[in-house]
């Protein structure tokens, strides 16, 4: 009898105790969609696991981009991909909107105007953040100067400069005295900027075959056959060669110091992307370029909020210290470079100097890049190569590229239809 007067009091104490007992929240997953490699992406998760274990209401999650895919919560973008997510801005939720909603301060106008090219609207509203990013420079192989008997601590300035080191180099022995990585975004984008020369008029028709770029295509044409500039390939290919103690010297992105000073093994020196001092005006201006985040649209509230909070997270500016450090990027505001200034290593200060210094130029902002328009971008590359191979005169190489680009740019009207036979 006992037993059964005990067994309907547990029973419901037991039916009870769900509704008591506080459930634990599950947290609000944040998805980051991208297209990065190996390397990069484990360095992006590093930082997401950081982000995940400093607070629990969101977890970011990263997810590799697949063409035709919808955006994602967060969406990494690449600076080859830049003009293709502007021309779909309608997919994306404008990112000063949803920290607005979410009551997280984010003022753009904070932000550097040569970092905000591109990603923000008249007023410095960012519709995406320019995260990572960088500006071309050229790196020097230290040891491989001393032994051509040039200083290593007055690299090269300007490209005729250049030319009598890699002269120097080849005769010491060097079998890549200079290369290159990332062949349109270096030798037109910001060879025409940082030599004050358009690579569209103001009606936005590409016109990237003026005297300064052939002339420039063709000494690079002439390096090339006599074995003073070595070709790797499109992409960062020639910082690898560079890493390995193969080159130099090399143009790349500012950005590399970051694998350099991990891998710690090459002497090198970092100095300002040479420019053509017989043209006037010159040196002028480079371009701060790299990946952009993009927030998706159509995503829930409380995404959105955990959006907001990745965005702050990534705006501390310890943390663009951190990433500048350990990265090479530029810090995205003036207190993150004044946190730089006093806590970052004199050389790595020393690079980034470099690097802030080309931005700061009297150039005007450059809104349109070739490099930014993926198939303008491949036809410009093509034609280079072509150049450099001594396959085409570079006059007529940039002639072609500047042709067969105007046909593909946004928003180029569609070839004419063949006439048909009768």
């Amino acid at each position: 009898m006992r037993l059964l007067k005990i067994l309907p009091a547990a029973l419901a104490l037991a039916l009870a105790a769900p509704f008591s007992t506080q459930a634990v929240a599950t947290p609000t997953e944040i998805d980051l969609s991208h297209q990065l490699d190996e390397e990069r992406a484990e360095r992006l998760e590093k930082l997401v696991e950081r982000f995940n274990a400093q607070q629990k209401e969101y977890q970011v999650r990263l997810v590799r981009r697949v063409q035709g895919d919808a955006p994602k919560d967060l969406n990494l973008v690449t600076r080859e991909e830049q003009a293709r997510f502007v021309a779909a801005k309608a997919n994306f939720k404008p990112l000063h909107q949803v920290m607005k909603e979410a009551n997280v301060p984010l003022d753009g106008g904070k932000l550097a105007p040569e970092l905000r090219v591109g990603l923000s609207d008249a007023q410095g509203n960012l519709f995406a953040l320019p995260i990572a990013l960088s500006t071309p420079v050229l790196f020097i192989n230290k040891t491989a100067f001393r032994k051509a008997g040039l200083d290593p601590d007055k690299p090269p300035k300007t490209w005729a400069e250049t030319q009598q080191a890699a002269d120097k180099l080849f005769d010491a022995g060097s079998t890549c005295p200079y290369t290159t990585s990332w062949p349109a975004w270096v030798h037109i984008d910001n060879l025409s900027s940082w030599n004050g020369v358009e690579v569209a008029d103001a009606k936005g028709k590409l016109n990237f075959n003026g005297l300064v770029q052939v002339k420039h295509t063709a000494m690079l044409t002439t390096w090339a056959k006599a074995r003073f500039f070595i070709y790797f390939g499109r992409r960062d290919e020639a910082d690898n060669r560079f890493a390995a103690g193969e080159c130099g010297m090399l143009t790349t992105s500012s950005s590399f110091y970051g694998t350099l000073h991990e891998k710690g093994k090459l002497d090198t020196g970092v100095s300002a992307l040479p420019y053509h001092d017989d043209v006037p005006g010159t040196p002028q201006q480079t371009l701060a370029g790299g990946a952009s985040l993009w927030v998706g649209a159509g995503q829930k509230p409380a995404e959105y909020k955990g959006v907001a909070q990745f965005v702050n997270f990534l705006m501390e500016p310890d943390l663009q210290v951190e990433l500048s450090a350990a990265a090479g990027f530029l810090p995205m505001t003036s207190a993150a470079r004044a946190a730089a200034g006093s806590k970052l290593l004199k050389a790595d200060v020393a690079g980034l100097n470099v690097a802030y210094k080309q931005l700061q130029g009297p150039g005007a902002l450059r809104t349109l890049r070739v490099s930014e328009i993926e198939r303008v971008r491949i036809i410009a590359e093509e034609e280079l190569e072509a150049a450099w191979a001594g396959k085409t005169p570079a006059k007529q190489a940039l002639d072609v590229a500047v042709q067969r680009g105007n046909l593909v740019m946004p928003g180029a009207p569609a070839p004419a239809a063949a006439p048909r036979k009768k």
